[in-house]
């Protein structure tokens, strides 16, 4: 798996937290961050995926 991938997924989580925390104190800069950290992991876990496809296309 690659690290991108695995750094997504923790960003994801992470912006996730973010949010629930921004709606839950009435924050929204901190919500909006938590949106902004889920969508970058997001890209970057796609990133990973694109990636691993292409090294294991290059191994079989």
């Amino acid at each position: 798996m690659d690290k991108d991938r695995i750094a997504g997924a923790g960003k994801q989580v992470a912006g996730s937290v973010k949010d629930a925390a921004g709606k839950a104190t009435g924050d929204k800069k901190l919500q909006g961050e938590g949106k902004a950290d889920k969508a970058e992991g997001k890209i970057q876990n796609t990133f990973g995926k694109a990636k691993d496809t292409l090294r294991d296309a290059a191994k079989g």
